[in-house]
């Protein structure tokens, strides 16, 4: 490894703490660890320090909901992100499954898919555990429908064609403002 990496454990459980402390001491000798027990004090540790890998148990944390939380995953966007958690809702997951930058592990997995999110999280490679990747390419019931109409698809596959707006409405024979809406349905 050709750097120190700065690893932020953000968990309010002090037994949690300790044990990613041992993992990560184990892992990457040298390394520096800073344990932080809220939201505050995460947020002085990312404004000091800009970037670094967060260890961080979303459930015992004091976000609102998964929009402060990405807010504030932008707000520090040269942060590597893990969420170490115990329990994370199936909505969550699949929410937070387009956000590239952040890996999941849930506490209960096996040590070595802990080490493994940890050494992928060094390298700034995205992970996601067993039962999170289990979770995502099963398809539940309220996913059983299409996402997206007749019409949507057709659009989304004009717009991977690289075709403007204008372009497609010309060609469906429909209104910009139409494929307008088409669009910001697709979103």
């Amino acid at each position: 490894m050709s750097h120190t990496p700065t690893l932020i454990l953000a968990d309010n459980q002090d037994v949690t703490r300790s044990g990613l402390l041992h993992y990560v001491t184990t892992l990457f000798s040298g390394s520096v660890t800073i344990p932080v027990a809220d939201k505050s004090q995460l947020m002085s540790v990312l404004d000091e320090c800009g970037a670094g890998i967060v260890v961080l148990d979303y459930t015992l944390f004091d976000f609102p909901g998964i929009d402060d939380f990405l807010n504030f995953v932008n707000r520090f966007s040269e942060a590597t992100w893990l969420l170490f958690s115990a329990e994370l809702s199936e909505g969550f997951i699949r929410r937070l499954s387009f956000e590239h930058r952040i890996s999941m592990v849930l506490k209960e997995c096996s040590g070595d898919e802990i080490t493994s999110a940890l050494r992928c999280a060094v390298v700034g490679e995205r992970f996601l555990c067993h039962q999170v990747t289990n979770l995502l390419v099963s398809t539940p019931e309220s996913f059983a429908k299409p996402l997206l109409t007749a019409s949507e698809t057709e659009v989304l596959r004009l717009i991977a064609q690289g075709k403007s707006v204008k372009e497609i409405a010309a060609e469906r024979n429909s209104s910009i403002h139409t494929i307008t809406i088409h669009k910001k349905n697709i979103f």
